[in-house]
């Protein structure tokens, strides 16, 4: 039988918090009286993490472990632990303790009863330093401008997501700070948000860097392009191409006219090389038909692609 909720924490040299946060959770799912599952995804780790989720799964079966043989990265753990979950709900935390445990069973009737696709959590109030909240929230407010989903943390490690939304969906690279997007774009479009409590970091550090920030950046431009042209690349590098393209040739056009009105009238006229716009107009051809190429190209291999055609089918009689 399925359970109720499935909680995947994915996490990396987390040893001490590991025991703890488990009885938190224990706690709440009993007292609301939730069958569940605890899925700890190990990534990489180089402390006694794994000899932990050992330990804790001998005397509880509703713990499962998954280690990785070295660290892949958050997104890469996550999918893993989609892959394995089989409770209605998925909820997926941080193991450092930050996630408040108290909050899943609301996450959960929002999910089953609300009928929301995925429900992210919003630390409205932050025990970060600076140097993380300001560059959270110039990534958020970009996040927002570029997928048009209007929520206020999309790096929040707490969120909940329908069961067949996690079996639809693929996370990779970085991509988990991007999944309200990824989800939105494989059409599960009913996403909303709640408030949740953020605590202080009890144990360890904290694993954010500013190469974080400028790689979250890159990847939105990726996860960007790739939700609305994966599979039309034509579409975007066709039309660049073509209107760069034609640019081009009325400049060069331009001024060949220019050149041989002067040799009509007899009047001595500049050589062509020695005309700046002839130089933009060439350059402008030679990158539209690249982009053109590149589209094309990029047509082909989305064409013969295996996946070319896997498209989600909610409901069928």
């Amino acid at each position: 039988m399925k359970k109720d909720i499935s909680i995947v924490v994915p996490l990396f040299n987390e040893e001490e918090s590991l025991s703890e946060l488990f009885t938190w959770i224990k706690k709440v799912m009993n007292k609301n009286d939730f069958s569940f599952e605890v899925i700890f995804v190990d990534d990489g780790s180089k402390d006694k993490s794994w000899q932990v989720i050992e330990e804790l799964a001998k005397e509880n079966s509703s713990i499962r472990g998954i280690k990785f043989r070295r660290n892949y990265g958050k997104s890469a753990a996550l999918n893993t632990g989609f892959q394995a979950a089989e409770g209605k709900v998925i909820i997926t935390m941080d193991a450092d303790l930050q996630d408040s445990p108290e909050e899943v069973p609301e996450l959960y009737k929002m999910i089953a009863k609300d009928g929301y696709d995925l429900v992210s959590g919003w630390k409205k109030k932050r025990y970060d330093p600076l140097s993380k909240t300001i560059p959270t929230k110039l990534f958020n407010w970009a996040t927002r401008k570029m997928t048009g989903i209007y929520l206020h943390d999309f790096n929040c490690g707490l969120k909940a997501y329908r069961y067949d939304l996690v079996k639809s969906i693929e996370v990779y690279g970085e991509m988990h700070r991007y999944i309200p997007a990824i989800a939105k774009w494989a059409g599960f479009t009913k996403i909303t948000e709640k408030a949740v409590a953020h605590q202080e970091r009890k144990y360890g550090v904290t694993k954010f860097g500013v190469e974080r920030f400028i790689n979250g950046f890159l990847d939105l431009l990726s996860i960007t392009f790739v939700g609305k042209f994966g599979k039309r690349p034509m579409h975007i590098f066709g039309l660049f191409g073509t209107l760069m393209f034609f640019f081009g040739f009325v400049m060069a056009a331009y001024v060949g006219a220019e050149k041989l009105y002067y040799l009509n009238q007899g009047v001595k006229a500049r050589l062509v090389t020695e005309i700046p716009q002839f130089y933009i107009g060439l350059t402008a051809m030679v990158i539209g038909a690249q982009l053109f190429l590149a589209g094309f190209l990029a047509e082909l291999v989305s064409r013969n692609s295996p996946n070319r055609n896997n498209y989600i089918i909610e409901k069928e009689l």
